[in-house]
């Protein structure tokens, strides 16, 4: 495990944006913890998160010369990384985001930020059906720009319908590459082991949690 992992596990619990319990999915599926970006709300975590991030995306290796966010999660979620690059990394990369409407006065459009060109990264939370994504590929692609990846805060590695995750069949269907601060075998090995002595978690949740993985897993 990287250290950007296991602090951006940590942040997640100690915002609640990770939450363990029992929790009915849009699939029917009752799930043992649930997931909500949305609770990185306050400035701090808002930096943390744009740094692991920027550093899961320098770690793949991946070639690539701007960001993307998919309205509405994804545009906080982009401009954190796009700070964070810049702030720590020294890398000042262009990004840009869609409204859901198109905007018919002013600058107009349904585009906002830098001109999308180039290989592209779309900056996301989670992918369940990946409708969002799909969307970002449609306006990128009709921009010119060619879109390269998929930067996640968490890949649930969870079976879809069939036997592939949503994220797998993204990959397999648009070429793309998935990069993910964490996945959820990440999230079971950080959370089997001790914060300075203490349980991150309790041991009926780990236990649910392996049996969840267990049952619905992939890769």
């Amino acid at each position: 495990m990287q250290d950007y992992q296991t602090r951006f596990i940590d942040l997640a619990i100690a915002r609640n944006a990770l939450r363990f319990g029992s929790f009915k999915l849009k699939s029917g599926r009752e799930s043992p913890y649930f997931f909500n970006a949305g609770m990185f709300s306050d400035g701090e975590a808002a930096a943390i998160l744009g740094q692991c991030y920027a550093a899961a995306l320098l770690r793949s290796g991946l070639a690539f010369d701007m960001l993307f966010g998919p309205a509405y999660k994804g545009i906080p979620l982009v401009t954190a990384t796009a700070v964070a690059l810049a702030e720590h990394h020294g890398r000042g990369v262009p990004y840009a985001f869609n409204r859901k409407e198109s905007k018919d006065h002013g600058e107009g459009g349904s585009v906002v930020g830098a001109p999308l060109a180039g290989r592209v990264v779309i900056v996301d939370d989670v992918i369940t059906a990946g409708t969002a994504i799909r969307e970002s590929l449609d306006i990128i692609r009709a921009a010119g720009a060619h879109p390269v990846a998929v930067a996640l805060a968490l890949d649930r590695q969870e079976r879809g319908q069939g036997t592939r995750s949503a994220v797998q069949e993204l990959e397999a269907e648009h070429g793309l590459t998935c990069v993910s601060v964490v996945t959820l075998a990440d999230l079971i090995d950080t959370l089997s082991s001790p914060a300075n002595g203490t349980p991150r978690i309790s041991v009926e949740q780990l236990t649910a949690l392996r049996a969840y993985r267990e049952r619905y897993g992939v890769g």
